[in-house]
């Protein structure tokens, strides 16, 4: 199989505990990477400090970069990114939990079809414990349904993702852009002509809080998906009338509904299922 990078990165907010725990599982999968590059994004707090050390130390494949200060998700990606040296990465966030088979099941994907340049998958919400479900968000697995439902949500999830470095270089790699930095470089790669894919099956596990959904409100998170929206508009990825109608959908769901209501539409609309 072709070799591969993991990028992750880190902040001051992120828990030790779950941080370790989306390492492990790094560690512990059935096809390893070659490289796991680790951003650390700005300073971060003793405690996480002396797990990073004790990872450097122990792990010969482990590069870690250390800016100087914080700059966002996005930013820390695109360092990352540059700084893998396998011709895939797969995407790991700092909370999260990979299956146990996740890499050898998207390296399997690409050697069946190399044509595509990115493959994601399902990844399950769980709260508290891994065992404790409560919702998978599926997403479409291919290349025409895919580009139909960028239109109208994000059409990866970002924990689950492998692509090729060069697709992703060539596309820009990843800017700063609030909460959707992601998003916006899924658009641009559509721009850029890539093909895409998504394995029909759990590949992470996604580590939800009770505030979850409060991040998922406010003018900043609006203005920064309105944004989006013209972006896709002005480069004829959607028409006017998608862009009003999406445009005023998450009006309603990121200002409009109070937190506790929106909790519900991201449960019971955007998930498969609820497991309660």
């Amino acid at each position: 199989m072709v070799s591969f990078s993991v990028t992750i990165s880190l902040y001051k907010n992120d828990n030790p505990g779950h941080f370790k725990e989306a390492m492990d599982s790094i560690l512990n999968q059935s096809f390893p990477p070659d490289e796991i590059v680790l951003t650390v994004d700005g300073p971060i707090p003793d405690v996480l400090n002396d797990i990073v050390d004790k990872y450097e130390s122990e792990l010969q494949n482990l590069i870690v970069i250390r800016m100087p200060e914080n700059k966002g998700l996005g930013i820390a990606h695109q360092i990352g990114v540059d700084h893998c040296t396998k011709p895939l990465i797969a995407i790991m966030d700092s909370d999260d939990i990979a299956v146990s088979n996740r890499f050898e099941m998207q390296l399997r994907y690409f050697a069946e079809k190399p044509d595509v340049d990115i493959v994601g998958g399902y990844f399950s919400d769980f709260m508290g414990s891994i065992e404790n479900v409560v919702g998978i968000r599926n997403v479409p697995s291919n290349d025409i349904d895919i580009k139909k439902y960028l239109k109208k949500r994000c059409p990866f999830n970002q924990s689950t993702v492998m692509f090729k470095k060069d697709s992703v270089l060539k596309s820009g790699n990843y800017k700063d852009w609030h909460f959707n930095e992601d998003y916006y470089l899924w658009c641009r790669m559509l721009l850029n002509g890539c093909t895409f894919g998504n394995i029909p099956a759990v590949l992470t596990n996604f580590r939800v809080g009770r505030d979850m959904y409060n991040r998922r409100g406010g003018w900043k998170y609006f203005k920064s998906e309105a944004k989006l929206q013209k972006f896709m508009l002005e480069n004829k990825i959607i028409n006017i009338c998608e862009y009003m109608v999406n445009v005023m959908i998450r009006f309603a769901v990121q200002i409009v509904l109070q937190d506790r209501m929106r909790g519900f539409i991201y449960c019971h609309l955007f998930r498969r299922n609820n497991i309660s």
